[in-house]
């Protein structure tokens, strides 16, 4: 249900907000159950980081499988979405009968490749960008991002790039897991060496 609501509300590449792209849920519900089923994610354990979260969708989605998911958004008027948003989504998820994400999801407002933002998580959540398991962006600043977790995730870490297809870019420092990219077709997979 949880992504039957966002997808109803998905921003694409065309209107007034085509610069700006959101998540289909749905496709990412597929990847999930691949990815539990490789391991890549363990529910309740995994510690999740979006790196472009918008208006929390995809941390939404995954505070239902992680121990902790956490976004961050440089646009605040985008990010000031998720609240009407969540608001909207617990009464019909309540109307219906339906499990509630859970209160493990934190947000920020910010640069995700600022050392201040990266401070702000630690001091809210304990856990600095080495502590991660799992981050993700949609295609948007996908190398510099990169780059940025080239130098400060941890070992094994795995980068989710979602919106390639056919053409997967490589990352210094990072091996593409050539056995599932790109998931449902639109999800590659990076593992930090």
């Amino acid at each position: 249900m949880l992504a039957a609501f966002f997808d109803a509300r998905q921003v694409g590449n065309v209107g007034p907000l085509g610069f700006r792209r959101s998540t289909d849920l749905s496709t990412l519900l597929a990847c999930t159950e691949r990815l539990i089923g490789e391991q890549i994610i363990m529910p309740g354990r995994s510690t999740f980081l979006d790196l472009g979260c918008a208006d929390g969708r995809v941390n939404l989605f995954f505070s239902y499988l992680m121990r902790l998911s956490v976004g961050v958004e440089m646009e605040e008027w985008t990010l000031d979405e998720y609240d009407p948003l969540e608001k909207e989504l617990t009464k019909t998820l309540m109307t219906s009968g339906m499990t509630l994400p859970k209160k493990n999801l934190h947000l920020f407002h910010g640069d995700a490749m600022d050392e201040g933002v990266h401070d702000r998580i630690s001091q809210e959540t304990g856990l600095s960008l080495s502590d991660f398991d799992l981050f993700y962006t949609y295609l948007m600043m996908h190398e510099e991002f990169a780059h940025m977790l080239a130098e400060k995730a941890k070992k094994g870490a795995i980068y989710m790039v979602y919106g390639l297809n056919h053409i997967m870019p490589r990352y210094p420092g990072f091996r593409l897991m050539k056995a599932l990219s790109p998931v449902e077709g639109v999800l590659a997979l990076y593992e930090k060496e």
